[in-house]
């Protein structure tokens, strides 16, 4: 028998658990067009969910709604996150025209690289702005809907980084460090109304935009400083979003789930 590849991912989707607590339910996806995003949109509409996601990228977007057509086909909604005000009407209309959503995921980010030295007033407000501001607002967004229904999820992404200070990701890191303490904040507050929040740090994951950044050299140097091997891909964070998301995690909120594969 040859030795499996820790590269790799290890189960096939029809072999990935399924949550039937999750089918038919009404989910927002933020940054769903690729990436993590993407994987994320994927995993819901394999449970049978009702997908939105929205993103600023239609080519990509729109490949990916192709590609999942069938009984479950995701519907994307192009959106710039950073115009709040669009943004939650385009909530509104969603939640006027189909109902209120069970789960938010608020997925979007952009890590772009940047020295202390090189920020300006105008690129802080737009990285919180693109980072963490969002995050707050499709969750107001949701959440009467939510409490109305009798409870929700809010799922948000977080990011190792901030954790291992990693360089030349001053802004990205302050908007990931922030995100879990919103994470907690939204946890005690929406309790009372059953509505749970989590957060999700990823590791380095596998995806067009991380490769982007690394040489052969750097990516076996993260691989080489995690605990467990293998590479990091949107399936394995999906996998725990789809288990924080369903009701076999009715009693978990408040807290930070790491899938980095032990990254130190």
């Amino acid at each position: 028998m040859s030795e499996a590849d820790p590269t790799q991912t290890t189960l096939t989707r029809d072999q990935r658990a399924v949550y039937p607590s999750l089918k038919g339910k009404r989910v927002l996806i933020t940054g769903g067009g690729s990436g993590i995003g993407a994987g994320l949109v994927e995993g819901f509409v394999r449970q049978g969910a009702d997908v939105t996601f929205f993103d600023i990228a239609k080519e990509d977007s729109q490949a990916l709604v192709t590609r999942l057509s069938g009984a479950h086909q995701p519907k994307f909604e192009h959106c710039d996150l950073t115009d709040i005000k669009t943004v939650q009407a385009v909530i509104a209309r969603l939640i006027e025209a189909n109902g209120a959503f069970d789960v938010l995921i608020n997925n979007a980010a952009n890590d772009d690289r940047h020295t202390i030295e090189e920020v300006t007033e105008e690129y802080w407000d737009n990285r919180l702005n693109t980072n963490l501001k969002h995050l707050f607002f499709c969750a107001q967004a949701v959440i009467p809907g939510m409490k109305a229904k009798g409870g929700g999820v809010i799922v948000n992404l977080g990011s190792i980084s901030w954790h291992l200070a990693l360089s030349e990701l001053t802004l990205y890191q302050t908007a990931k460090a922030a995100i879990e303490g919103l994470t907690r904040s939204f946890a005690r507050e929406l309790g009372p109304d059953n509505i749970r929040s989590v957060c999700i740090v990823p590791g380095n994951v596998k995806t067009p935009r991380q490769m982007m950044w690394y040489t052969p050299e750097g990516e076996a140097e993260i691989v080489a400083a995690q605990c467990m091997k293998g590479r990091l891909v949107p399936d394995d964070i999906a996998a725990m979003a789809l288990f924080l998301a369903s009701d076999d995690a009715r009693l978990v909120t408040g807290h930070e789930f790491f899938v980095d594969a032990g990254w130190r």
